[in-house]
């Protein structure tokens, strides 16, 4: 429940053998639900971290923000920047030590935005994709971002940015080819949407557009991503054809301690919820990346 009472839906396991070796926060990303990181999350449970999942205010199982049932939309992002850092709080005082966040795309940018704010203060972080910049941009961002501010203007700023199929909450044939190689897993996520319509979203809002825009700006402002102390592993893909991985590779670059595991054509933009080879290596790279950066809490 955030400070407004607003229902925000999370999910815990205890972590094997106590979950002494620590503690993981994971958020997804937009037009996300949990359930898609089912898999990862009950493997990180089985190496010994406490793990919860939380989805984001307004999607999935955390109710809606806009005018229908499928435009994901919010008024501003410091809204859900807000909603973490209250869960963090909370969090971090019922979970044992290391604690660690891990975020995907939309929920990755949150994550590292409520870091450079410092709302939040994990001992290691995570980024799957991050949605630091948006792929296929011709113009300047700051161009878009006008662009973005004016369609927000000019109409309902909850009304769909772009369409997504001709029939409402109907997953379109070619959604699979940006997202991943996995046929399996990928049928798994619309196993979930079937019998769980409430986890159903389509296209983002105008408002949630220039917001984005507003909000990838900022951390991208000069010296913002440098004062950030913590380890940062960064996951991205060449591949990716939702968020910018040039922008992820100079977020990497400008993070005193950031750290990059590239991937090329093998990789779509849910690395986590790839082909095996692609999702093995992934998740070794997590793995070793935790020891390193959160080891265990010694007993005693």
């Amino acid at each position: 429940m955030a400070p407004d009472e607003h229902a925000i839906r999370r999910i815990d396991w205890p972590g094997a053998a106590g979950g002494k070796r620590g503690s993981i926060l994971f958020l997804p990303g937009r037009g996300d639900c949990y359930e898609k990181y089912l898999e990862a999350l009950e493997q990180w449970h089985r190496a010994g971290w406490r793990v919860t999942a939380s989805d984001w205010r307004g999607q999935a199982g955390s109710g809606r923000l806009g005018n229908d049932a499928v435009t994901g939309h919010v008024d501003d992002f410091s809204r859900w920047v807000d909603d973490l850092a209250h869960l963090w709080r909370l969090w971090r005082a019922e979970t044992p030590g290391p604690h660690v966040l891990i975020g995907h795309s939309m929920g990755g940018h949150l994550v590292l935005r409520a870091l450079a704010e410092g709302r939040v203060g994990p001992d290691a972080v995570v980024l799957s994709a991050p949605m630091l910049g948006f792929y296929g941009s011709v113009l300047p961002v700051s161009w878009m971002h006008r662009i973005a501010g004016a369609m927000k203007r000019f109409g309902d700023p909850a009304r769909p940015a772009w369409k997504w199929s001709e029939k409402p909450g109907e997953v379109p044939v070619t959604r699979i080819n940006l997202l991943t190689h996995d046929a399996d897993r990928y049928a798994d996520e619309l196993w979930w949407r079937e019998r769980r319509p409430e986890l159903v979203m389509g296209p983002g809002s105008w408002g949630w557009v220039e917001r984005a825009y507003e909000s990838m700006r900022g951390l991208d402002a000069p010296d913002v991503l440098e004062a950030i102390g913590q380890p940062v592993l960064l996951l991205g893909t060449t591949n990716d054809k939702l968020v910018d991985m040039i922008a992820i590779e100079a977020a990497a670059r400008r993070l005193p301690a950031g750290e990059l595991v590239r991937f090329g054509n093998e990789a779509r933009h849910e690395i986590l919820r790839e082909v095996d080879p692609v999702r093995d290596r992934a998740m070794e790279a997590i793995a070793a990346f935790l020891d390193r950066a959160a080891p265990a809490a010694r007993e005693g």
